[in-house]
């Protein structure tokens, strides 16, 4: 009888995501269970006991999810879980916190293609900020941004000192240079957008950030992306299925969360398909999404 596709679920919440258990399932992990409010020596003690109880070829039918709410944490834990590992027992391990490594990596992947269509430089050079950048989606969106050549800078509405601390913090976990900026008000919002070429609207759902007003105020705009699905729209005008759609009042083009979300979809269960169907153990965090949705959009663009 062959071994079960087992797929561990790790969360340092209360409850790991209905949304995540649903994917693991549909990506064809048999046996799913999760383990919460699991703090980073659990995650070694959780990892050992996986790996060490099922031999050779049971830990090739095994894999282990980092879930919770924040970026920071699971990247660590993502570290941890495969530092515990101890060959020739190793599994795949895949980090996805609240859907923010496959969301972000979605979300820039659409706004660098959208760049692609007039400019080989794509996001390189490219001034951005993250509206709502203190939260986990907009932290690994800024730095993925960062990494792919962009200048980023993180916005909060809780002010300059909020938003230069996440990005000092992101900045220095990740190897890469972010900043700060306060969306407090109107006025620092209307600042933060007057000389940027791309804003990513991360903020929570339902919550506007950039008003149809503010538009006026971002002349050198090309692109404008937006997470939120739950009405009024987080920049006014963009519409949640808009893929690369003009602006109206700019010259720049939206990309809504719908649009967004479709390629998140694909990301993730192109992920967690990988993990259980690659030959070799994988490691899988937000670099592995952002690769994954990229070829996803290039896919889509050739076909």
């Amino acid at each position: 009888m062959e071994r079960p596709y087992i797929l561990h679920m790790i969360t340092p919440g209360k409850q790991m995501s209905p949304f995540d258990i649903n994917m693991a399932a549909d990506a064809g992990y048999q046996i799913i269970v999760p383990y919460c409010e699991a703090d980073m020596k659990s995650v070694t003690a959780l990892t050992q006991d996986a790996i060490f109880s099922r031999g050779p070829k049971g830990v090739a039918r095994t894999g282990i999810f980092i879930g919770g709410r924040d970026a920071v944490v699971a990247a660590d834990m993502l570290e941890t879980s495969t530092k515990a590992m101890v060959p020739p027992f190793v599994v795949s391990v895949m980090a996805d916190p609240s859907g923010a490594y496959t969301t972000a990596a979605a979300m820039v992947a659409c706004v660098e293609a959208a760049l692609l269509k007039t400019s080989a430089e794509g996001l390189k050079g490219r001034r951005v900020v993250v509206l709502g950048g203190t939260g986990p989606v907009g932290r690994i969106a800024g730095v993925l941004a960062a990494q792919a050549g962009a200048e980023v800078a993180l916005s909060s509405r809780n002010g300059i000192d909020v938003a230069e601390e996440a990005a000092q913090q992101t900045g220095k976990r990740f190897g890469v240079t972010i900043h700060g900026v306060s969306g407090g008000d109107r006025a620092a919002v209307r600042t933060s957008i007057a000389d940027v070429d791309v804003v990513l609207a991360c903020a929570a759902a339902g919550v506007q950030v950039v008003s149809a007003e503010d538009l006026g105020f971002a002349k050198r705009m090309l692109v404008a992306a937006d997470v939120n699905a739950v009405p009024p729209e987080g920049v006014a005008g963009v519409g949640v299925m808009d893929d690369a759609k003009p602006l109206a009042g700019t010259n720049a083009v939206g990309i809504g969360a719908l649009a967004i979300g479709n390629v998140k979809y694909q990301t993730q269960h192109r992920l967690l398909a990988q993990m259980r169907e690659a030959p070799k153990a994988v490691t899988l965090g937000f670099a592995e999404a952002f690769a994954t949705a990229r070829a996803f959009l290039a896919e889509s663009r050739a076909g």
